[in-house]
């Protein structure tokens, strides 16, 4: 069992960053690939960032391409977002995802490719 604790959301203009953490605990030796999904209200829940465990290969979603940097500390066992140039769609609650398994090359984006989830950060920018 693999337990995920998000923070760092808030409240931030447009064109402003925040960091995203996300903590991880329990058999998380099992965690191949972690990866930050959000779904604002009405909305399905969408891939944002995904990086493998074992040689940090990662994937974004075109539209956080260039802006959102995801990072790991797997010594500290926490997940990054860093997000700048932050757009006011991009509103929405921010989840922690983790994939215990045997993991390919790829590090997919896909929810189904996930098998472990955090409670969310609210993340809200205005204009």
């Amino acid at each position: 069992q693999v337990q995920l604790v998000e923070s760092g959301g808030g409240s931030v203009q447009a064109g402003g960053s925040l960091r995203l953490s996300c903590r991880a605990s329990g058999y998380t030796s099992s965690i191949c690939r972690m990866g930050w999904f959000r779904q604002a209200p009405g909305k399905e829940r969408e891939g944002v960032a995904a990086i493998r465990t074992t040689g940090s290969l990662t994937t974004y979603a075109d539209s956080v391409k260039g802006r959102f940097t995801i990072s790991q500390d797997n010594a500290e066992k926490t997940l990054y977002l860093l997000m700048n140039s932050l757009k006011p769609e991009d509103t929405a609650m921010y989840y922690c995802a983790a994939f215990r398994g045997i993991c390919g090359w790829s590090v997919p984006l896909t929810r189904n490719n996930y098998n472990s989830w955090g409670q969310g950060t609210q993340v809200t920018v205005s204009s």
